[in-house]
């Protein structure tokens, strides 16, 4: 398979991601990719590939499938991709927000069990001492 090749297997394409069919047919029934077919054989086009290829980037950015649906919709329906940036734009930021909060959380986590730790530790050694 090349990148200028026409079509591709769902095969080619699993290979290339590192997923198995199985998800490349999930994000099928999700109406993110439309392949052909040729009888049972499924037929994926360059458009079928840029789909999938954004959709896995979005579930690795962490969205939600109603905003990889939304943002690759944005792509089929004008040449002006302004919108589009704008709309990523704004779901990254929300995106960052959320891991910075979650990141913020941790880190107050983390300080209680080191807390707790300490205290544990303390009580050990006083207990040894006696």
């Amino acid at each position: 398979m090349s990148q200028t090749a026409a079509t591709f297997a769902i095969s080619d394409l699993a290979r290339e991601f590192g997923i198995t069919p199985r998800t490349i047919r999930f994000w099928e029934d999700q109406g993110i990719v439309a392949p052909a077919r040729e009888g049972r054989k499924r037929i994926f086009t360059r458009r079928d590939r840029a789909r999938l290829k954004m959709a896995l980037r979005g579930k690795r950015l962490g969205l939600s499938l109603a905003e990889i649906k939304d943002l690759i919709g944005m792509y089929a329906s004008t040449g002006d991709e302004t919108p589009q940036l704008l709309e990523c734009l704004r779901v990254i930021d929300k995106r960052r927000a959320v891991l910075l909060q979650q990141r913020e959380d941790i880190e107050a986590m983390l300080a209680e069990i080191a807390q707790f730790e300490t205290l544990c530790r303390e009580e050990l050694a006083r207990r040894n001492a006696a």
